[in-house]
């Protein structure tokens, strides 16, 4: 029997991912599907679904008090957000267990930026009926003020030069 490969963890050893910070989110939709939306004349135009992931991404801080989403944009087949996590946790560590709310089966309770993502993706997935997500999501710790300038360029002019973009698929 053959065996399947073991994926490797890419997040930051040691890194507290619950403690206050800005954080580079891209999360990919499965096999790069373009379902969001399309771009034309270097504008991103959502579709329903495109709409559904940005409504969802948008309401993160009703979710999570501590976090909050500082700059987005919905591509078609993937989006980068800048989540910064305010102040102190607001749960100690071993009191961090996800409890899901009854309704929208997100986290309630003070989360890491795993957390986050996987209510934010679970969440998306419930409303359009379906899984739409690849496994887990790409992220970069945002170390200082030019840094994040630097990031929030690049999600602004990201519809420009969508056909340059690593996730571009015609």
């Amino acid at each position: 029997m053959r065996e399947l490969p073991v994926r490797k963890n890419i997040r930051l050893h040691g890194h507290d991912y619950s403690g206050a910070g800005c954080y580079f989110i891209t999360i990919c939709v499965k096999d790069r599907h373009m379902m969001f939306g399309d771009i034309v004349c270097g504008e991103m135009h959502l579709s329903e679904y495109g709409k559904i992931a940005e409504n969802d991404l948008l309401c993160i801080p009703q979710h999570y008090e501590n976090a909050r989403v500082d700059k987005h944009i919905i591509m078609p087949n993937h989006l980068h957000a800048i989540i910064a996590l305010v102040g102190a946790p607001l749960a100690a560590p071993a009191e961090r267990q996800t409890a899901l709310s009854g309704e929208t089966g997100r986290a309630s309770a003070s989360p890491t930026i795993g957390n986050i993502v996987r209510g934010y993706k679970a969440g998306v997935s419930q409303s359009v009926g379906f899984a739409i997500w690849q496994r887990s999501y790409h992220d970069h710790i945002i170390r200082n003020e030019p840094e994040y300038q630097k990031i929030w360029q690049y999600i602004d002019e990201n519809p420009a030069k969508w056909t340059k973009d690593c996730y571009y698929k015609k």
